[in-house]
């Protein structure tokens, strides 16, 4: 015998549980990251950005061990992460791009790939999925934010010309290999245990920045 189909409810029904709650501290984090990053107290919008990779990886931990969800509830929950993170890991770094080449009209292309190539990966994996159980189609976006965020940490180094450069470099390479036709591996298990060390560790390194670009 069939299950009737489940009777939608209110909309704030389905973003009020503890997974969908922690995807939208992860949207809090990338709007931080893009409204820091506006002003271009890029350490500041590197922690919004961290932060927002952090929840993203917690959301769907938290998903797998809650017990009664049901399967709207985990269908929402896919989609809202989903449009988080072309936020996350579309916009906020095109918008730190943008702000770092001092919104100059030759950083909208490279933008712009950045958030398309983003929107497009996403809808293609919201179509057909992962290959396997732990493999991609090409590079997983939230891979970018953590090679920006590890990036940041030479900022000033080689000089800000310089830099801009190499960080558009970067960027466009990281958005060629969210599309290409590679296989990459879906880290999960201990890796969170890492992500979480990496956040907490930049986190530091970052706030340790802060104090140096407030005085």
């Amino acid at each position: 015998m069939s299950k009737s189909p489940e009777t939608p409810r209110a909309i704030l029904y389905y973003a009020m549980d503890l997974p969908n709650i922690c995807s939208l501290a992860g949207l809090l984090s990338a709007l931080l990251g893009i409204y820091f990053a506006f002003l271009g107290n890029f350490p500041a919008a590197m922690i919004g950005l961290l932060w927002a990779v952090f929840f993203d990886w917690s959301d769907g931990i938290l998903a797998r061990k809650m017990k009664g969800r049901t399967k709207k509830q985990g269908e929402f929950g896919g989609q809202l992460d989903s449009l988080i993170d072309v936020v996350s890991f579309g916009i906020c770094p095109a918008v730190i791009l943008l702000s770092y080449g001092n919104f100059s009209p030759w950083y909208i292309p490279g933008a712009f790939v950045i958030v398309a190539m983003s929107v497009i990966r996403l809808s293609y994996f919201n179509v057909f999925g992962l290959v396997d159980k732990s493999t991609y189609w090409g590079l997983a976006l939230d891979n970018n934010a953590i090679i920006l965020t590890f990036l940041f940490l030479f900022d000033g180094l080689p000089g800000s010309a310089v830099f801009s450069s190499v960080l558009y470099t970067v960027l466009m390479l990281l958005a060629a290999l969210n599309v290409a036709p590679i296989k990459t591996p879906k880290f999960t298990g201990r890796w969170y245990y890492a992500i979480t060390a990496y956040t907490l560790v930049l986190t530091l390194i970052y706030g340790w920045k802060l104090l140096h670009f407030a005085g």
